[in-house]
């Protein structure tokens, strides 16, 4: 999303596609499908094969890795699956994770088509729905939690952690923070999809004022959540700002309770974590948006999220 090349790629085979074109003949037929829709158009036009070339692939290194992890996931299944090393409950666990990495890959492409559609009197940049691109990342952030968790508990015996009244607050407390994390994640997409990250380029104000004049520009009311590139912005802030105060406030809490190193240290990492995710976001905005910062900061929010999820695998209660 970040080198504007997700459009590059104007069609979707699922085997086809992954031999990518080779002779000048071939590509010059790839670069005649991507000048047929709006993004060459409008925002394109005057683009030479080789900058083709860079966006396309960007894609299509995108594209296969999604194969890849859907290969990564599928064959060990099936390989498991055949030895009869899963048990019954995993085997259902395993059939959810390889259905919803086949689902993505779909919500991938539909993610796609938004923005190769022809919008009749549009000037505007073409870009695919930021609803689309939520729902995209929402299941990537679903699957991947759902592994990680997956994992963890596999790995990680559980502690024998007396049920105290503070400790149940406390893993009240680390679901809600998580839950927090995974929210402002999800907000980040909407943020990317509007290119809301350049309207503003300032912090802790926006511009001038603590809430800008623009920040209920659209009607009705409720399109400014989604839609108004500002209300996006200040939206992620607030978003930011509420789990960073949350991650603090949880470290803060936990110091008072006994716990296992290894809790500690997931607790620790949590609060580092949240700290350099905050530093990356500013330092995001203040530097208007470039592309290695950006990415660092979008791959931060899962470093956060795998922190928060870690942290939740830890305080988990022992079977009765």
């Amino acid at each position: 999303r970040l080198t504007e090349s997700g459009l590059s790629m104007v069609d979707w085979h699922l085997v086809k596609e992954m031999k990518p074109p080779r002779t000048q003949q071939e590509w010059e037929a790839e670069f005649q499908k991507y000048q047929q829709f709006p993004e060459f158009k409008i925002l394109n036009h005057d683009m030479t094969l080789t900058e083709f070339k860079f966006i396309w692939y960007m894609e299509y290194s995108h594209r296969m890795w999604g194969r890849v992890v859907g290969l990564a996931y599928v064959l060990p299944a099936a390989y498991f699956w055949r030895k009869g090393w899963l048990s019954r409950p995993m085997k259902g666990c395993v059939l959810a994770l390889c259905g919803l990495v086949c689902f993505q890959g779909l919500l991938g492409w539909y993610m796609v088509k938004s923005g190769l559609e022809e919008k009749a009197d549009s000037y505007d940049i073409p870009r695919v729905s930021q609803y689309r691109l939520a729902a995209h990342l929402g299941s990537a952030l679903v699957l991947y939690s759902a592994s990680l968790w997956t994992g963890l508990s596999l790995l990680l015996p559980r502690h024998q952690l007396p049920e105290t009244h503070q400790l149940l607050r406390l893993r009240q407390f680390a679901h809600g923070t998580t839950a927090l994390i995974f929210l402002t994640a999800l907000s980040g997409a909407f943020v990317a999809g509007l290119d809301a990250g350049l309207v503003y380029n300032s912090f802790p104000k926006m511009g001038e004022r603590w809430i800008p004049d623009d920040l209920l520009a659209f009607s009705p009311v409720l399109r400014n959540i989604f839609e108004n590139p500002t209300t996006v912005q200040f939206d992620h802030r607030i978003l930011g700002i509420a789990s960073a105060t949350a991650v603090t406030a949880l470290y803060l809490f936990s110091r008072k309770i006994p716990l296992p190193r290894r809790t500690r240290m997931a607790v620790t990492s949590l609060l580092t974590v949240a700290c350099m995710q905050v530093g990356l976001g500013i330092s995001t905005l203040l530097l208007y948006v470039p592309t290695p910062l950006a990415a660092t900061h979008q791959s931060g929010s899962l470093a956060l999220l795998s922190m928060a999820l870690w942290l939740m695998c830890e305080l988990r209660r022992v079977p009765k």
